[in-house]
């Protein structure tokens, strides 16, 4: 994808007001982390100083080998962070003052660091992207004294933001298969729950990226234009002498907005009828309830006798909320036994992503420069699915008849005419071939950093939600399917493959 000087100076500027904004919200305002990497990173950047080799040209994958949560794709995320990490990158003279205090580092090294700058190319996969294993996600490329510095900080942004808009997009689409309630919208709840602050604040924003309606952290809200949500907790109901007092309190002061938690003493004697008491005196004074929560219990059965009370009320109109450890599990076995639940609340098993804490992106180098040409390396282990990729690539989208039918990883410098049949097979089972005619390309690597020149402008948060879901739009429903979903082709080019052979067959010792 190459564009012309006037429209790359064009995004180049519309990228630097881009990030003139990003760097003024809350979120984003302390200074950068370049010491958010592991001592390697600055160890191995010391070695290719001593050795004359930090000027030496490079390429760095940043790509994940397995799916998560036993899912069949994952929700790219987590771009914005590091391109406001890579913008920004200084080491300060408290930075430098650390590293020295370490005793492993020179001077004339300490200076180099002072005078960082990120120069390099980064393409990468546009946010709310869907993604597979072993596809690159980020391309970098560049000195080794720079693209080696950021490492672990960049694997840390796509892994979490990843992981956290994978297992939100698994949440909201168990809750979208309730029928009756299908547009039941799915709120973030997990702050207090999260590892650490960047960790809530930055998963809300991947909760959102992947289909969450609103976040209780006000903190996420006011860094990335969230809608807020919240309620009260059942201290609120404690402190009044009475149920019945604590709802009144909390409806005269949002009398639009009341929504009133009824699991505090009991659900069906207590809770349920003294809200129905108070939605009726909203009622006389021009206003409605908006709905009530239920955080505790046996929620099929309480959400179905409550609505059942609320509407025998005339209530018809207030929602149920549903909290209390819910995960996309959970949600589809109230769906199956018909919960009356208009809205989910989920928090720890969101935020942390219960039960598969991990994405495990990792970070490859894939070519380096001798005598001023690009040459591909490789990577081999014992373990199969451990051997990289070598070379400088590209992953090109392949849609049939408007749906994705397979995604092809190949040499950068190729190109492919959608009016030619194309034959592309598994790169581990060589036998298992097909051929497609009249298909649509898409390039899924963009230029962010051209020469360490910002070039892509970055969308709003609104721009990738939207892209999140027209990416997912396009692929047929079985690559979807949380459970056992089909496997989505994604093939090496032959070129690749045969350079990838050809590498394994020189890496292979004499005997």
């Amino acid at each position: 994808m190459l564009m012309a000087s006037e429209e790359l100076e064009q995004r180049a500027q519309q990228a630097e007001r881009r990030m003139e904004e990003l760097c003024s919200l809350p979120v984003y305002r302390h200074r950068p982390l370049p010491l958010l990497a592991d001592l390697y990173q600055l160890t191995m950047m010391y070695g290719y100083f001593k050795a004359g080799k930090h000027r030496q040209r490079v390429v760095f994958d940043l790509f994940y080998r397995t799916n998560p949560c036993g899912n069949g794709y994952v929700l790219a995320a987590g771009l914005e962070q590091v391109v406001w990490y890579l913008y920004n990158l200084r080491f300060t003279p408290e930075d430098l003052a650390y590293l020295r205090s370490l005793g492993q580092f020179s001077e004339e090294f300490l200076q180099a660091l002072a005078e960082f700058r990120f120069t390099g190319d980064l393409w990468a996969v546009p946010e709310g992207t869907v993604v597979f294993p072993n596809e690159p996600l980020l391309r970098f490329e560049g000195p080794v004294f720079e693209v080696q510095l950021i490492e672990s900080a960049v694997l840390s942004f796509v892994n979490h933001q990843s992981l956290i808009a994978t297992k939100a997009q698994r949440i909201v689409d168990a809750a979208r298969t309730d029928r009756r309630h299908p547009d039941a919208p799915v709120l973030e709840m997990g702050l207090r729950r999260a590892q650490n602050v960047d960790a809530s604040v930055f998963g809300a924003r991947a909760a959102f990226i992947g289909g969450c309606a609103g976040t209780s952290n006000v903190m996420a809200g006011q860094s990335f234009g969230i809608p807020v949500v919240g309620t009260q907790s059942h201290s609120w109901i404690q402190s009044f002498p009475s149920e019945l007092e604590a709802f009144r309190a909390y409806a005269e002061t949002f009398p639009d907005q009341t929504v009133l938690l009824v699991d505090t003493y009991d659900v069906l004697r207590s809770g349920v009828p003294n809200a129905i008491m108070v939605a009726k005196e909203l009622e006389q004074r021009g206003h409605r309830l908006k709905a009530i929560r239920i955080d505790s219990g046996d929620l099929a059965y309480l959400s179905k006798r409550a609505r059942a009370m609320l509407d025998a009320a005339g209530l018809d109109y207030v929602g149920i909320i549903a909290s209390s450890d819910l995960d996309e599990a959970t949600i589809r076995e109230l769906v199956i036994q018909g919960a009356e639940i208009t809205s989910w609340g989920v928090g720890t098993r969101l935020i942390t992503s219960y039960g598969c804490p991990a994405l495990g992106a990792v970070y490859k180098l894939v070519a380096q420069e001798v005598n001023g040409v690009l040459e591909p390396r490789i990577k081999v282990s014992e373990n199969a699915g451990k051997v990289t990729n070598p070379g400088k690539k590209k992953v090109l989208r392949l849609y049939v008849d408007g749906q994705a039918s397979a995604d092809l990883i190949c040499l950068d410098d190729e190109e492919y005419d959608p009016a030619q049949p194309l034959e592309l097979f598994d790169p581990v089972h060589t036998y298992k071939r097909k051929t497609i005619q009249h298909y649509e390309i898409e390039p899924l690597l963009v230029p962010v950093f051209l020469g360490g020149r910002l070039v892509y402008p970055l969308p709003s948060l609104g721009e990738i939600r939207r892209r999140a879901v027209e990416s997912l739009s396009r692929f047929a429903s079985e690559v979807l399917r949380p459970i056992n979903p089909h496997e989505y082709h994604v093939d090496l080019s032959k070129p690749l493959w045969d350079l990838k052979q050809r590498l394994l067959h020189q890496m292979r010792p004499a005997r």
